[in-house]
């Protein structure tokens, strides 16, 4: 999240931003892409649903780490943590998703105690910026927000996205349950196997660690600041997108 200080450069981050992200393109990419992963996030939770009851059946399975994504649904909340660059984008996106109860900007994945926002930027802390989501499993499934994090963000881009360059940007999957990793790791694979994006996956997944919250002005960013630069060229398309493609998943208000 860089601020520019110029209009001139506020189109330049924006049409960096549309080469580069796989989520605005005018040619009918960004339909079919969406189309493709829907595919096989679908395929991918066939697999790992076979596999688990596979596993749930055989007497010496361990209960927890064989746990179904159907007994997952049993809870009434779960907790999903990704990075997608900047947190901005992906809050205003996940807000957005049936199911979700809360989303609530912050840092992970670093070595620094109670990181700021400025140590973040710096890129020295280790952290990347990520939202931690509240959601209900009953209404909306880890694979059903994995769909929309890969649909709305470049995840071939090592430490970068768009014109947002850095460590702190990075692509990145924060598992909170084995079956979380499993099924990550399991689209990521299938993913790359079909070649949906022209590029290897270079997503980390990495066991949640402390998630440090954001300072206050970051919270619910774009829904009170929706006019600003930043908002209007980079975070507006992707929350369009999503609004395009998903809607079965929007909340009532959102698809307005």
């Amino acid at each position: 999240m860089k601020a520019f200080s110029t209009a001139c450069s506020v189109v330049l981050h924006s049409m960096l931003y549309t080469v580069l992200c796989l989520a605005t393109s005018c040619s009918g990419k960004a339909d079919s892409n969406a189309e493709a992963i829907a595919k096989t996030v679908q395929a991918t939770q066939q697999v790992h649903s076979a596999t688990t009851s596979v596993a749930s059946s055989s007497p010496s399975s361990n209960s927890q780490q064989a746990m179904s994504t159907t007994d997952q649904a049993s809870n009434t909340r779960a907790i999903a943590t990704f990075g997608a660059g900047c947190f901005w984008c992906v809050e205003a996106v996940f807000q957005r998703a049936e199911g979700v109860e809360s989303v609530v900007s912050g840092y992970m994945g670093g070595h620094v105690v109670n990181p700021t926002y400025k140590a973040v930027c710096t890129g020295e802390t280790g952290h990347a910026e990520v939202c931690q989501i509240t959601y209900n499993p009953q209404k909306i499934s880890y694979t059903d927000l994995l769909e929309i994090l890969f649909a709305t963000h470049d995840p071939t881009t090592l430490n970068r996205q768009g014109n947002d360059e850095g460590p702190q940007y990075r692509s990145a999957i924060f598992y909170h349950t084995e079956e979380q990793k499993d099924i990550a790791q399991k689209l990521i694979a299938a993913l790359d196997k079909e070649k949906i994006f022209p590029a290897k996956i270079v997503t980390e997944v990495t066991k949640a660690s402390t998630f440090y919250k954001a300072e206050d002005y970051h919270q619910n960013y774009y829904n009170q600041n929706g006019s600003q630069p930043y908002c209007a060229f980079v975070v507006r398309p992707k929350v369009d997108k999503f609004i395009k493609h998903f809607a079965a998943k929007l909340k009532a208000d959102a698809k307005k």
